[in-house]
């Protein structure tokens, strides 16, 4: 069975640092896809990102494994795992988390400063303000998801099984507070 992994969270958040983790400790993820490296490559965030895109469509058509950066934000990524569901994908999330949007922000600083790439301020205050509502949408349809908190290391926090957020250990970072009183409105809310 294919599989398509994402590995999640806003801006800042270290998916890169994380893929980079998870692709030395794994060998069934595929084809990593890195939508910043093509992006480099052909000068282009826009064409960057098209390129990337037209890989995922490719690689879902013809039942190949593939895993994905994503902030989860917008259209594509729901599309994209309704898709691959429906090709007969095993979906799996990675969510990495933090607790503010300045320590967001600082990250993507640091990051531009040892010569990486910028997000805009706005976009990125835009995702952290609608991160719970982007992954809470995409939850639903994966067969397993792993949370992470990622302060000072990346330390698995919660998983979600069988519709519902299952915390791990005893550390309980405030983001994932947060998150646990939105899946409990949201709960109430059907």
């Amino acid at each position: 069975m294919p599989t398509y992994t994402l590995i999640a969270g806003v801006n800042g958040v270290g998916k890169s640092s994380f893929a980079s983790v998870l692709l030395s400790q794994s060998n069934d993820l595929g084809i990593f896809i890195n939508a910043d490296k093509i992006a480099a490559q052909l000068g282009s965030e826009i064409l960057g990102g098209k390129s990337a895109l037209k890989q995922i469509r490719r690689y879902v058509q013809e039942g190949i494994s593939f895993t994905q950066e994503t902030t989860l934000s917008g259209r594509q990524p729901l599309e994209t795992i309704q898709e691959a569901r429906e090709k007969g994908f095993q979906i799996r999330l990675h969510y990495i988390g933090l607790d503010s949007l300045e320590d967001s922000l600082e990250r993507i600083q640091n990051r531009v400063r040892r010569g990486g790439h910028s997000i805009p301020e706005a976009d990125v205050r835009r995702r952290f303000a609608k991160r719970f509502d982007d992954l809470l949408r995409v939850l639903p349809w994966c067969d397993s998801a792993k949370l992470y908190d990622n302060y000072n290391g990346f330390q698995l926090v919660a998983l979600w099984q069988n519709g519902m957020l299952q915390p791990v250990g005893t550390s309980q970072p405030q983001w994932l507070k947060e998150l646990e009183r939105k899946t409990g409105e949201e709960a109430a809310g059907r």
